[in-house]
């Protein structure tokens, strides 16, 4: 088709009989031909291609560069972005937001809702599943329970099987031992002998009714108290950090006051963790940076489980930095992370994400801190986990800063947001769910502005 509407425009070209016809017909030919061909999808490619990169983040001085250049999450979006474009059948997805921002991930969310044929996710991003599925298939206890629903309210299906279950297995009880009882009573009596042996047969019929396992592990989780602090542990006044000619942010300025918890938001590379090195004083910058009176940091990085010594054992790896009388508790406090019998003698480079993460997370229990720096803590932890961290962050009476793209996390976590992007630092006196309202209004706004345009 391509090649046919090239000899037909380069006609129109070089043709000077424009009243005839026969010029007529090209013109019509011309105009039937391009119709058809751009109403091909797989023609517009260049359109898609530009569309879901832009959903993933990249910008578009990013289209030329080449992929080496790509830290591994950016390089695991490039590859996101090969599968969702080839349009498959099927797309099997591992925590694929793990590496994502959250608008990112809210982006990857409606892509798959609206674009994709069939997907099978493993997810431990609450809202993530909650949004984008329609079936559940919980794999636990060596068994496989199935539900044609999405995850809350599978949940609440599951809670009430199991009640079903229960007081199923609770009445039958009370019938068999009713049953035995009499068989007791009157095995020994002639009179009786005949109903002594129909229940003796009705007990050999039962079937007994299961009930559903459930994995009772779980994280014990509880941040020590926080000494007191200053009124505010951290002031920011225009701050600005340069790296060679690149500005991740300009004149930059906050206040955190005691107690607060809030969370650090926006795109990959906007400057949430440039922020944290600069509180931790790992970088140079230009500007202010005072950190309250007794202000103790407890920082969880990014790559935290990655900077544990995989050589050592888990026993080693706690017994290396415990002191004073927690010594004598290491076992006790390996047991309330899940670690226990032979477990607390593996070698860390034989652990999975979440336990290594968990591992990370008791090392930085074991000092008091009044200023939780946590970067991304819950890539690697399961449902479960994470909801008992942010029970134990509710309870934390010290001061928080989060950066997260877990919206379900943040939930009820973050009463301020601070949003990093274009070289700025805007502060949101809302919570998450108010924030992200608001920014999709303002999108939508930026789009219709645009369109205009």
């Amino acid at each position: 088709m391509k090649k046919q509407m090239d000899e037909l425009n380069h006609q129109l070209e070089t043709r000077t009989d424009y009243e005839s016809d026969e010029y007529s017909k090209i013109i019509e030919q011309v105009s039937e031909l391009s119709e058809k061909y751009y109403s091909i999808e797989e023609i517009n490619f260049d359109a898609e291609v530009e569309k879901t990169l832009l959903g993933l983040g990249f910008l578009r001085s990013d289209f030329s560069r080449s992929t080496k250049e790509f830290s591994g999450g950016w390089r695991m979006r490039i590859e996101l972005a090969k599968i969702l474009l080839q349009k498959p059948d099927l797309i099997l997805l591992d925590e694929p937001t793990n590496h994502l921002d959250i608008e990112s991930v809210q982006w990857l969310e409606d892509f798959l809702k609206n674009g994709a044929r069939g997907v099978i996710v493993i997810s431990h991003d609450k809202a993530f599943v909650d949004n984008l599925t329609n079936r559940t298939i919980e794999v636990t206890m060596g068994r496989i329970y199935d539900y044609k629903t999405n995850y809350s309210h599978y949940l609440q299906l599951r809670k009430e099987r199991r009640e079903q279950q229960q007081k199923q297995f609770d009445d039958q009880q009370k019938e068999i031992a009713d049953i035995q009882g009499f068989i007791d009573r009157f095995k020994g009596t002639y009179s009786k002998t005949l109903q002594v042996q129909s229940r003796v047969k009705m007990l050999e019929k039962y079937e007994i009714v299961q009930v559903d396992e459930m994995d009772t592990s779980s994280l014990n989780l509880k941040f020590p108290p926080a000494p007191r602090s200053g009124n505010y542990p951290v002031i920011v006044e225009e701050l600005t950090k340069k790296y060679d000619d690149h500005v991740v942010f300009q004149n930059a300025s906050l206040t955190i006051a005691r107690g607060e918890k809030v969370a650090f938001v926006g795109k990959n590379g906007e400057g949430k963790s440039t922020m944290i090195k600069a509180i931790m004083g790992e970088i140079d910058f230009e500007g202010k940076m005072q950190l309250g009176h007794n202000s103790m940091i407890g920082y969880f990085a990014q790559n935290e489980a990655s900077r544990l010594d995989v050589e050592l054992t888990v026993f080693d790896t706690i017994e290396q930095i415990a002191k004073g009388d927690i010594r004598t508790k290491i076992k006790d406090m390996l047991g309330a992370f899940m670690f226990s019998g032979d477990n607390i003698d593996k070698k860390v480079k034989v652990l999975s994400g979440g336990e290594k993460t968990r591992l990370a997370m008791l090392k930085l229990l074991l000092q008091p801190v009044n200023l939780l720096i946590l970067d991304e803590p819950t890539n690697h932890l399961d449902i479960k986990t994470k909801d008992i961290l942010k029970d134990a962050l509710l309870a934390f009476d010290g001061t928080l800063i989060l950066v997260s793209h877990d919206r379900d996390f943040l939930d009820g976590l973050a009463t301020k947001v601070f949003e990093f992007g274009n070289k700025r630092v805007r502060e949101h006196f809302e919570d998450i769910n108010g924030f992200l309202r608001n920014k999709k209004l303002e999108n939508l706004k930026e789009i219709e502005r645009t369109a205009k345009a």
